[in-house]
């Protein structure tokens, strides 16, 4: 009786002390606002409340992938009026710290930012609330409009309890559109489809970079190049000025250990103009599109469940109304894409989607065009994507290496970082956009989840999803008897075999269905740089971070040779070859 007595005691002081030790759930709490000078209408949106140590730049720039990312907490607020105080406290999700109560004390600089969303009445029937692009091209941190405040030094001890307001006072202003100049040329059209799709006005634009003599020669017809990649604010990589000699050079690129990189671009830029207006340079229009969507810098260029039919708007709205500003030939022989990354995947799957209207596509460093190798996921048969499948460790998948293999990121850090910035696939970010693009609708209006994003856990019907749409080489496969006649000598991939993101894994798989193919053969072409990392192009004789700087004088003298070789009988072949 003794012994359990003494026993019992134990346990209560033990639990008395545990109670007594343990530091209250959601102690650190922040109080947001914004004033009534900003606006006196509610809002909707993502609350982000951010942190950081250090000063180097604001705390809404420096949310990362890799190793030097600062804090974010990040709420849904609803209806939120000026002078509300909204609390984010323990219970907001954050990255790469996932709660305010694990916040190590110390000083801070603090910032809030409330992305603001508008609501769209969908052709689908739902009601959904995202935050359009404002001409920035969907980037959370520098979208116009948007509520914040300037950073304020605070210090953070989680252990007390507390309070620290934060009044947002401060909008992002609206972003200058690019004027005309005599090599580029701007166009921005309502589409009908689309504004039918989100039930409000949308549209979709381009820079068009015109060749040497186009106000000259009114009789000429030129072939069309689309080059595909992320939201361009203006055409870039072109430029009528070199750099100054006394341009700054002490700028420093990690990725590519390299100081002055702004200058080499810059001259890189004055280089493709001085070819571009060289007596023997191709005479064709390149074009960069504009097409952002309420999720992502890019639509995808393809039509899809969530972000409507942006693949038809493109061929059948878009690009017509370009070649007839800009005396385009219009017919299929004489369009072809290329790009890179995003643009990689697009120029791939507008080729294979609309196979009669493109003569070529060159797609480098394509997102990932196998989904069995979704970067590190075969969707089709792993449970989670974030660990591997074991039953006594738990490794978690990479996300982002070096050319050595060294890692920074993971799969988990790299979707937990989307989760604190937007629910639902709101994040502006690659994961939630490849989701937007692939998924279908889920009950209320938003895109299905492929994995549950805190967990990592996979639901396989979306996969499959997924697989009859979207998965390059499945389609390609499935309906090689009547898509390989339309693709011969077609397609053109290119990968690093050490892709930041694992992009090459399948590239592999791609390239082992293309050499099997028969009836016809493909007849292109499938290459890997050795130890180059993401945006190798099939450059073999220059470093990456020149060659990636060279799509344009890479790609289009191929494409003349393609032209002068497969023309039709009766092509104009000459209006354009002055």
């Amino acid at each position: 009786m003794r012994t359990k007595s003494l026993f019992l005691l134990l346990v209560v002081l033990s639990l008395s002390q545990c109670t007594t030790d343990s530091p209250q759930t959601n102690r650190l709490k922040f109080s947001i606002s914004f004033t009534q000078e900003l606006s006196d209408q509610a809002q909707d949106g993502r609350l982000l409340l951010m942190l950081s140590n250090n000063a180097k730049a604001e705390p809404r720039n420096q949310i990362v992938d890799g190793p030097s990312t600062q804090l974010v907490f990040g709420v849904d607020v609803a209806g939120m009026k000026p002078g509300d105080k909204i609390i984010v406290d323990g219970d907001a999700f954050g990255y790469p710290i996932q709660s305010l109560n694990d916040v190590p004390a110390g000083d801070y600089y603090v910032q809030a930012l409330l992305n603001r969303y508008e609501t769209f009445n969908l052709k689908t029937g739902h009601t959904v609330k995202l935050p359009p692009d404002q001409g920035e091209g969907q980037q959370w941190n520098s979208k116009p409009g948007n509520f914040y405040n300037a950073p304020v030094k605070i210090s953070v001890d989680p252990t007390k309890s507390e309070i620290i307001d934060v009044v947002m006072d401060m909008k992002i202003p609206h972003v200058t559109e690019p004027k005309d100049t005599k090599y580029i040329r701007h166009i921005k059209i309502q589409s009908e489809k689309l504004t039918e799709f989100w039930g409000r006005p949308m549209y979709l634009g381009a820079h068009v970079l015109v060749p040497e003599g186009f106000d000259d020669h009114p009789e000429a017809r030129y072939p069309l190049m689309i080059y595909h990649g992320h939201f361009p604010s203006d055409f870039g990589g072109f430029s009528e000025t070199p750099p100054g000699p006394n341009m700054d050079t002490t700028d420093y690129i990690g990725r590519f250990n390299i100081y002055g990189y702004k200058k080499i671009q810059a001259q890189e830029a004055y280089n493709f103009y001085k070819q571009w207006t060289s007596k023997n340079f191709p005479r064709f229009l390149v074009i960069e599109i504009q097409h952002p969507t309420p999720y992502y810098d890019d639509s995808y260029a393809v039509n899809s469940a969530s972000q409507g039919p942006y693949g038809d708007a493109i061929m059948y709205e878009l690009l017509p109304e370009i070649e007839k500003q800009f005396r385009g030939i219009g017919q299929g022989w004489a369009r072809f894409t290329y790009g890179g990354s995003t643009g990689g995947w697009e120029a791939l799957a507008v080729q294979m989607f609309y196979p009669d209207e493109f003569n070529g596509c060159f797609a480098a460093c394509p997102d990932p065009i196998d989904f069995r190798a979704y970067c590190l996921v075969d969707i089709y048969k792993d449970k989670n994507a974030y660990y591997y499948e074991s039953d006594f460790k738990k490794t978690e998948r990479p996300g982002y290496r070096n050319y050595l293999g060294q890692l920074t990121a993971t799969l988990r850090e790299m979707n937990h970082r989307e989760l604190a910035l937007g629910t639902k696939s709101r994040s502006g970010q690659q994961w939630d956009i490849w989701e937007a693009v692939y998924s279908p609708q889920d009950e209320d209006g938003y895109p299905k989840r492929l994995w549950d994003k805190v967990t990592g856990e996979i639901d396989h019907s979306v996969a499959e999803y997924w697989k009859e749409n979207y998965d390059l080489r499945y389609i390609l496969e499935r309906d090689w008897d009547t898509l390989g006649p339309k693709l011969e000598g077609k397609i053109h991939i290119y990968c690093g075999d050490m892709d930041n993101y694992y992009l090459n894994n399948a590239v592999y798989l791609m390239e082992e269905f293309l050499k099997k193919t028969k009836n016809p053969f493909y007849g292109g072409e499938v290459d890997y740089g050795d130890r180059a990392e993401h945006c190798w192009n099939g450059d073999h004789n220059n470093p990456n971070y020149i060659s990636r700087l060279r799509y344009n004088t890479m790609y289009l003298p191929r494409i003349l040779k393609r032209i002068e070789k497969g023309a039709p009988k009766g092509a104009d072949l000459k209006s354009w070859r002055y």
